[in-house]
């Protein structure tokens, strides 16, 4: 099972996920609704990303939809095509797996005091 993931955009800021998926769901099975809100305000931002199951019924969706009318608004519903992972941009390795070497630096002109020893508990 291939999940392919649309982007829709431009509804109206008062719609909710149920309205969205009453809208795709005749096209097919839906596996997550997300609509992008603010941080601070919860106010959504007027876009979502929709998972559909299957590449057919999001082609169909995007298809039927884009440029659709919802309340006065024009949808924009477009398949979103995540690039396949480039092993030349891999990620680097994570400091916690790799040892960072740490060497003191003095100022020029200074010396390098002696510590006293640490107690012993």
């Amino acid at each position: 099972m291939e999940l392919v993931k649309l982007f829709v955009g431009g509804f109206p800021l008062e719609i909710d996920e149920l309205e969205l998926a009453k809208l795709f769901g005749p096209y097919g099975d839906i596996t997550t609704i997300k609509i992008v809100r603010d941080k601070k305000t919860r106010i959504c931002k007027g876009y979502a990303f929709i998972e559909m199951n299957d590449r057919k019924g999001a082609e169909a969706a995007a298809e039927a939809l884009d440029g659709a009318d919802m309340h006065g608004k024009q949808l924009t519903v477009k398949i979103n095509e995540e690039p396949a992972p480039n092993p030349s941009h891999a990620p680097k390795a994570s400091t916690s797996q790799r040892q960072l070497v740490y060497q003191k630096v003095f100022k020029p002109g200074t010396e390098e005091r002696k510590k006293r020893p640490r107690k012993t508990l």
